[in-house]
This record gives structure tokens, sequence and C-alpha cells, in this order.
């Protein structure tokens, strides 16, 4: 594993972290040229706690070091 992959990895572990402590959980999952993101409510999941998807996928792209178009994002609600 590089550096810059475990320094991603460590950057993903945080927002999974962050996202947890507000119920949810997050699936990432390379494909192709492509990164898959999902995101799942847990039944203790704060509805008001989950920011807008345009918000997140550049959250997502800075993280993971990605364009963010290059992130395909599911939410609980899609």
């Amino acid at each position: 594993m590089t550096a810059n992959a475990m320094n991603n990895n460590e950057r993903a572990a945080l927002l999974r972290s962050g996202l947890a402590a507000d119920g949810y959980a997050i699936d990432i999952a390379e494909r192709g040229d492509r990164i898959s993101v999902t995101i799942t409510a847990t039944p203790d999941a704060c509805a008001e706690c989950l920011v807008p998807k345009d918000l997140m996928r550049g959250i997502l792209g800075q993280t993971l070091g990605v364009d963010s178009d290059a992130i395909d994002l599911t939410y609980p609600t899609d």
C-alpha cells in the first residue's frame, strides 16, 4: 500500500467515524475510473445531520483525493 493510499484510508476512517456518530454507515468502492459511495442510515440516524449530496460529494472528493465528479453517491433516501 502506498503512503498516499494509506493517508486516504486514514482520512476515510475519520469520515466513517464522523458519520457513525450521527447514525450513518458508509461503503466506498472503486469501480473502474469511478468511486461508488453508499451511505446508509442506522435506526439511530439523525435525519438533519446528513449534509446535502453536493456538499457531501465535495467532502468525499477532498477526503479521497479524487475529482468529485467521479463519485457516484447514494443516500439512504435514494
